[in-house]
């Protein structure tokens, strides 16, 4: 039983600690750098007021990652409070400003008073990785987002017939741009010669997209103010994205390798929908670890894929989806569902019998979703491979 509970506002460059006994009095206040000796100097002041005390922390990553990793190396108990839960329970409190001690003093006091707070554990090396990859990759794939939106933008201001004849997120398209950006550099080419100039860069379809460049071309015959500065623009921008996109590729290969170092690995992969990339994703944000949840409705809930009821007075029976929800974790059932439906005979029987009763297209995919984490803990649990079908036993 703990005797004393240590909350720690955390920052970028400094870290905020309060301690509070059993009644809530305050014991310790600091104001401590995030630098390892500052650290290890809290943490023996923290343990020579009792050994029994419990640390909660409002951050779980990122620049809480050094006093996080410092207190499980040192065998801490830790918890977590989400910052959400934090600000709304701080109104409770006496005082309506703000400050970084305040916010450690209720982190403290909430972990004193409650006992369903998730308590942090040591990831392996594996998960960290993931995570650190995947993370990696979203901010590719943002970026590759934005500028395939800019290059659209600048695109259609200059030559909109040709931005609405060309997939930009397909390869021909980009290498088209690189080269030819008006309609009169493509009429001046011709169809022939562009073929010719894009099958020389290895472009598949290239006499396809030539005739659709070709074609647009011909429907525009104005040349619009700024048109040479924008043709510029949307060279380089073109250029950026084939670059964003082997980056991608470079990472989706070191992902792969290493989602299948992982012993989970094949038992994750067996499920249907679920490749390399969604099962690092998958690991990246449990660390395989299904004693962290409980049960597998605990982890369909933190993944909102469980309907939450929000009933009031007469009102009862009334579900809604989760507004708090680990967004990684429901884009990984989500759209494994998704690609299941299409691959998996069983799963598109469970969403079509969903659609015939009377579910729209979301609620459906939700539910098949929902269903397929209860299918994913248990093959974990047992540590067996997905079995499309069921083996047949002979008769006795």
């Amino acid at each position: 039983m703990a005797q004393i509970w240590a909350g720690t506002d955390i920052g970028k460059t400094y870290h905020h600690c309060v301690v509070l006994d059993a009644e809530g009095r305050r014991l310790l206040s600091r104001r401590v750098l995030n630098d390892e000796p500052e650290l290890l100097a809290l943490l023996a002041d923290v343990l020579a007021l009792d050994e029994d005390v419990v640390w909660a922390v409002d951050v779980a990553d990122g620049m809480a990652a050094l006093w996080i990793n410092i207190l499980l190396n040192h065998g801490q108990q830790l918890v977590y409070i989400p910052g959400l839960a934090v600000n709304r329970a701080s109104a409770g409190y006496r005082g309506t400003g703000k400050t970084d001690a305040k916010d450690a003093t209720v982190i403290a006091d909430q972990a004193r008073m409650r006992h369903d707070l998730t308590v942090l554990r040591p990831d392996d090396e594996h998960a960290v990785e993931l995570r650190i990859l995947t993370g990696r990759r979203a901010d590719l794939s943002a970026d590759r987002t934005r500028r395939i939106n800019r290059l659209r933008g600048q695109l259609t201001g200059i030559f909109p017939a040709l931005e609405r004849a060309l997939d930009l997120d397909n390869l021909g398209p980009l290498i088209l741009l690189t080269g030819y950006q008006t309609p009169a550099a493509l009429r001046r080419t011709g169809r022939t010669r562009l073929t010719t100039w894009l099958r020389n860069r290895k472009v598949r379809g290239a006499e396809a997209l030539a005739q659709a460049a070709t074609e647009a071309a011909e429907r525009q015959h104005t040349a619009v103010p700024g048109e040479k500065i924008a043709a510029q623009v949307v060279h380089t921008l073109a250029k950026e994205v084939m670059g964003l996109n082997e980056q991608i590729g470079e990472i989706d290969k070191l992902i792969a390798a290493r989602f299948r170092e992982h012993e989970l690995a094949e038992v994750i992969a067996s499920m249907p929908g679920i490749g390399p990339l969604l099962g690092a994703e998958f690991l990246a944000a449990t660390a395989g670890d299904m004693s962290r949840y409980g049960s597998a409705d605990r982890l369909a809930s933190l993944a909102g894929v469980a309907p939450v009821p929000r009933d009031s007075g007469h009102v009862s029976g009334n579900l809604h989806r989760p507004r708090r929800y680990h967004r990684g974790l429901q884009r990984v059932f989500y759209t494994s569902a998704l690609i299941s439906i299409r691959s998996c005979e069983a799963s598109r029987r469970f969403y079509e019998r969903k659609r015939n009763e009377g579910k729209r297209h979301t609620q459906a995919v939700l539910a098949l979703a929902r269903r397929r984490v209860n299918v994913l803990w248990a093959l974990i649990r047992d540590g067996k491979c997905y079995q499309r079908e069921l083996p047949v036993t002979s008769a006795a």
